[in-house]
This record gives structure tokens, C-alpha cells and sequence, in this order.
């Protein structure tokens, strides 16, 4: 994160450099979060921790091909199966990474940012 606002610094002459840091701590909670969880499902489908609620829920959400509730929470809209949010999810961080890596795209994928809507509101 400190990288990405070095780089891009929050100016009054360019406002997509805080859209893309609030992207950024948005999909990197979306992403601890995951990488948590499904630490923790795997340690409890072993038995080394106990299966808690939450964990289960997450298990059979997998299962199911549903995304699971507690992802849903901190992430993006979507109506989609597991298996087509986790491709999507992946497409919009190839999106933002390819911006922070090589500077800002010409074009925005609008419908990749974790609230499209507020562009089409002027709530930015």
C-alpha cells in the first residue's frame, strides 16, 4: 500500500489516484481475509483446529460452488457462481496491478472497481 500511494500520490489534479488507493485497501482486505479463512478451513479439514461455524459455512459454501458469506461481506457485487467471482476476482487484480505497475490504463474497466455505481452518481 505504501508503494501504490508513493507512486500515486493523492493530488487535487488527479483524483483516479485515490480511487485506485481505495481499490487497493479494499482488495487486499478482500484478499487477507480469503487467504485466512481458507488457511484456517484447511488446518480444521485436517483436525489440527476446531471447525468452528463460520469455518463449516465456508467448507460447504466451496462445496456448492457458492461464494461464501464472509467473503461477500468485504468484497465486491456479484451474483456470480464461486468458480466465475474467483476468475473475475482474478481479472481485477491483473486490472489494478497492471496499473500500478505500468501507470494509469486508457481506459477504466468500471464495472471492475469494487463500486462502479458511485462513478455514475458523482459520490467520488
Amino acid at each position: 500500500m505504501d508503494d501504490v500511494l508513493e507512486k500515486y500520490p493523492t493530488a487535487y489534479n488527479e483524483s483516479m489516484n485515490t480511487v485506485l488507493g481505495q481499490e487497493v485497501i479494499r482488495y487486499n482486505r478482500l484478499l487477507s481475509l480469503m487467504a485466512i479463512m481458507l488457511k484456517n478451513v484447511q488446518k480444521a479439514l485436517k483436525g489440527e483446529v476446531v471447525m468452528s461455524e463460520d469455518l463449516d459455512n465456508l467448507a460447504a459454501s466451496m462445496f456448492n460452488n457458492q461464494v461464501p458469506g464472509a467473503f461477500s461481506k468485504v468484497g465486491f457485487l456479484s451474483l456470480k457462481p464461486l468458480s466465475s467471482w474467483i476468475n473475475d476476482l482474478n481479472e481485477r487484480i491483473g486490472f489494478l496491478t497492471k496499473w500500478i505497475e505500468h501507470s494509469m490504463p486508457p481506459a477504466y474497466w468500471l464495472s471492475g472497481f469494487f463500486f462502479p455505481q458511485a462513478f455514475f452518481t458523482g459520490a467520488l
